[in-house]
């Protein structure tokens, strides 16, 4: 089952956020703790605003339980200057991978996407996640450009 987040849904959704940086390395220009803060930091300003245009939280249940959670925001394409749906955070409990939960909190962002007259859902992942990018690609996304960064 998905839902929109509640506040007490709060101490699940932050707590997942160590989550997002399991299973893989960070890239060499950043730290897990530096990857884990920002998640961490943007979920935290959604529920102190959970009504802001443009946004959601989606929370995912199994057994009665919250397993997986989907921030997204909206965002003005660059190079045709609309707006569209960007999936900011998508992560899963350890215990509930596998099990579609992740593949349930994608469609039910294509559905809000849909909703909201977007005609294009997009998402950034990490290049050292092989693993979400191999769902990502399987469930119909394509890469666009691969952001390079040179640390000074």
């Amino acid at each position: 089952m998905i839902r929109p987040a509640v506040a007490s849904d709060r101490t699940f959704v932050l707590n997942l956020a160590s989550r997002l940086v399991d299973g893989f390395d960070a890239p060499r220009h950043r730290t897990k703790p530096e990857l884990i803060e920002g998640d961490r930091r943007a979920l935290e300003a959604w529920f102190d605003n959970p009504s802001k245009e443009g946004e959601a939280m989606l929370i995912a249940e199994l057994d009665g339980q919250p397993a997986g959670v989907a921030y997204l925001v909206t965002l003005i394409d660059y190079f045709i200057e609309r707006p569209h749906a960007h999936l900011s955070v998508l992560a899963v409990e350890k215990q509930a991978e596998g099990k579609g939960v992740g593949s349930a909190l994608l469609e039910a962002c294509q559905q809000w996407a849909r909703s909201r007259g977007s005609d294009r859902l997009t998402l950034s992942a990490l290049v050292t996640n092989n693993r979400a990018r191999a769902l990502y690609e399987r469930k119909g996304f394509g890469g666009e450009y691969i952001r390079y960064v040179l640390p000074l």
